[in-house]
């Protein structure tokens, strides 16, 4: 059954407005059921965790109903949902956590392909242990990341190896999978940032081979939380710094603070929406969940096909990277003008386009394009239609050549 546009379309508000969305990778539109879930949970009496009263029973069970949504949409178990402001805070936790146990001499491994909140945190803890950082290396030419170097920078002294389980950048999809076995050979833990995967696909923690992966919500059309999800037993394992009253059991000794409870009830709302996408599925909510985001993926990925063939049509644009397996995400250049001019043009017609290195750091770094302004990024997302792709290629034929004489 063909994915239907216009129903997915109408559970947005915000695409009222009229303004062509193709920002998805810095943070997607929120879901109506996700508005009308904070918004209840905002008017509702909630009072901090307890079971000796109504309102602290309400935020008991925000706070398990985000962990359980988090837990079916990655194939994970509840217990090991730990619940954070950000992806970038969550992984500085855990970065934080490890590293106080390495030692001079012992490794890790990072990505020239990755989000800088996947690259940073585990160097600076390396830097503070006296361990070494060794890097996984990014083929220029495709954007691929490839999967054989790590047999020969995965060793004994291993003690993570981070990677990206999909560029915000280009999109490239690595074997994260193939890569966690060499990992695991040698018993190194494998962090894997899920942030701009989750929301294009399936996902299920095991088959993946994460030890460990973080998501973040605002990417799958709910609120500004994040998840950093692992089999309870890791967490066990671990003592993170924190304050001496606050609870230790786990998940929750690696949350900070009070959480936002309205917010966490936006999170199980977003999962309740995405495994609503495919309204022909059946089944409990996790195969609701795949049968939802699989039904967007082959959405997305028409798409994007779209604009690839569209783009490699235009002589004067140059697109980053040929990977194989990629998101629905795409950077590129227009020739004679700058990143910021053409994202300005673009938003003065309406579209919302990312521009810059996108904290995709070391690759824009090795690409020599960082301090020239970056690429402009289309990112696709469910709510995108053929027509939109359509017209930002129309657009920019139109920049490329304002008389409308585009060459080829």
């Amino acid at each position: 059954m063909p994915f239907d546009i216009a129903r997915t379309r109408a559970a947005y508000p915000a695409l009222t407005e009229g303004f062509v969305h193709f920002d998805g990778a810095g943070g997607t539109q929120t879901a109506a059921g996700v508005i009308d879930a904070v918004t209840d949970a905002m008017r509702m009496a909630v009072g901090n965790r307890s079971a000796a009263n109504v309102a602290g029973r309400r935020s008991l069970k925000l706070v398990a109903e985000a962990r359980s949504a988090v837990a079916d949409l990655l194939g994970a178990d509840p217990a090991g949902v730990v619940l954070g402001p950000s992806a970038t805070a969550l992984t500085y936790t855990l970065a934080r956590t490890l590293g106080a146990t390495w030692r001079p001499g012992d490794e890790v491994v990072v990505s020239r392909l990755d989000h800088d909140s996947n690259v940073r945190p585990w160097m600076q803890a390396a830097e503070a242990a006296g361990a070494t950082v060794r890097w996984a290396e990014v083929d220029r030419h495709t954007g691929e990341l490839p999967a054989a170097q790590y047999a020969d920078l995965v060793g004994e002294r291993t003690r993570v190896v981070a990677v990206t389980a999909g560029s915000n950048a280009i999109g490239t999809m690595p074997d994260v999978s193939a890569i966690a076995k060499i990992a695991h050979a040698v018993g190194a833990l494998v962090y894997v940032d899920g942030v701009h995967s989750v929301p294009h696909g399936p996902t299920d923690l095991t088959s993946l081979g994460a030890d460990v992966l973080v998501t973040s919500a605002y990417k799958w059309s709910g609120p500004h939380l994040a998840a950093m999800v692992a089999d309870p037993a890791r967490w066990a394992a671990l003592r993170p710094a924190k304050l001496v009253p606050s609870s230790d059991a786990v998940p929750d000794r690696f949350e900070y603070g009070t959480p936002s409870f309205p917010l966490l009830a936006g999170v199980t709302a977003a999962v309740d929406h995405l495994a609503g996408l495919d309204p022909d599925a059946v089944g409990d909510r996790r195969a609701r969940v795949q049968a939802g985001l699989a039904a967007a993926q082959a959405h997305e990925e028409a798409l994007l096909e779209r604009l690839l063939a569209g783009l490699a049509q235009r002589p004067a644009i140059t697109v980053y990277g040929s990977p194989a397996r990629r998101c629905p995400t795409v950077s590129f250049r227009v020739a004679g003008m700058s990143p910021t001019a053409v994202q300005e043009a673009l938003g003065a017609a309406g579209f919302c386009l990312s521009v810059g290195d996108y904290y995709a750091y070391e690759y824009f770094q090795l690409m020599g394009l960082r301090d020239s302004g970056g690429a402009v990024r289309a990112s696709i997302y469910h709510y995108n239609t053929a027509d939109e792709v359509d017209r930002l290629l129309g657009e920019l034929d139109a920049l490329a050549d304002p008389a409308g004489r585009m060459a080829g």
